[in-house]
């Protein structure tokens, strides 16, 4: 995975001023869009597409200083069809439109051309089963929320804690599969990982394929695959975050799986009564690489 990515740099490198086939790219590498999407983020800590538009426009300061050519001829370069459209976007990354920049030299902020390294650390212990699973469903409250990398989401705090005590007990006894118990469940995630961008967020169980989902509840269908399953224990949700990021830069790069699509699960198998600390199962769908 780490050629990969650095492969994949190398070409966002190769093909600055067009846009870059990110599937066709994943097919020739071996790998999905979606994977290579993830671990992308996940690892360099901002969007695919955010990290090009970041090289493109640390390029094209050098061509706006220089003075060579007027700043419409820079933006086709570019792949930009307007001077506004390319303004905005330098302007986004510089903190200071083109011309301002021609005019003064500055002031310009760098993206430095990324190369990932694996370094083996076994700083995260990384406590996993593999599970092949049949197709079953999950049912329960679903809202939309944003996207948030560290600390509590306040939205799914929000949104569990408006469900009564007596909800949450019906929904762990409708629980009769893999994953046990209460989970919380997200899904139609970015594949960027955009901090912000939204996702599904769903507070509820799981059902075997052949039970039907009770009157008032969403339902998440789940396709028959592999499960790659993370066993978590210490502050939460800390601990979970930390197994999160680590399956990232340490299992998926160590071992012969990627991501697929599908919802990621988390599941508290137990937890102090004011949840400080939990042990927790983090339940991502996968397939071999």
């Amino acid at each position: 995975m780490i050629s990969a990515l650095n492969k994949l740099v190398d070409l966002v490198e190769e093909h600055l001023a067009e846009e870059l086939d990110i599937d066709g790219v994943a097919a020739g590498l071996g790998t999905t869009e979606y994977h290579l999407r993830r671990m992308f983020s996940s690892l360099a800590g901002m969007p695919l597409s955010e990290y090009v538009r970041r090289r493109r426009m640390t390029v094209a300061a050098a061509d706006v200083v220089r003075g060579e050519r007027d700043l419409l001829g820079i933006a086709v370069r570019y792949g930009y069809g307007s001077s506004e459209a390319f303004g905005r976007a330098f302007r986004a990354v510089h903190g200071a439109g083109p011309s301002d920049v021609r005019r003064d030299g500055g002031p310009l902020r760098t993206q430095p051309q990324l190369r990932f390294r694996l370094t083996v650390e076994g700083s995260v212990p990384m406590d996993t089963r593999l599970v092949d699973r049949p197709a079953f469903r999950l049912v329960g409250h679903a809202t939309r929320v944003p996207l948030i990398h560290q600390g509590v989401n306040p939205h799914i705090q929000e949104h569990i804690a408006a469900l009564p005590q007596e909800e949450h007990l019906r929904l762990k006894s409708l629980s009769n599969s893999e994953p046990a118990g209460l989970l919380q469940v997200s899904a139609d995630v970015d594949p960027d990982g955009t901090e912000g961008s939204e996702l599904t967020y769903l507070h509820g169980v799981a059902l075997s394929r052949d039970t039907p989902a009770p009157d008032g509840l969403d339902a998440i269908e789940v396709p028959a695959g592999m499960w790659a399953v993370f066993r978590t224990s210490g502050p939460h949700p800390q601990a979970l975050q930390t197994t999160w990021a680590a399956t990232a830069t340490e299992w998926f790069p160590s071992n012969p799986w990627q991501l697929r699509p599908g919802p990621s699960i988390v599941t508290t198998l137990d937890r102090a009564p004011d949840f400080t600390t939990a042990t927790c199962e983090l339940w991502l769908p996968v397939e071999p690489s």
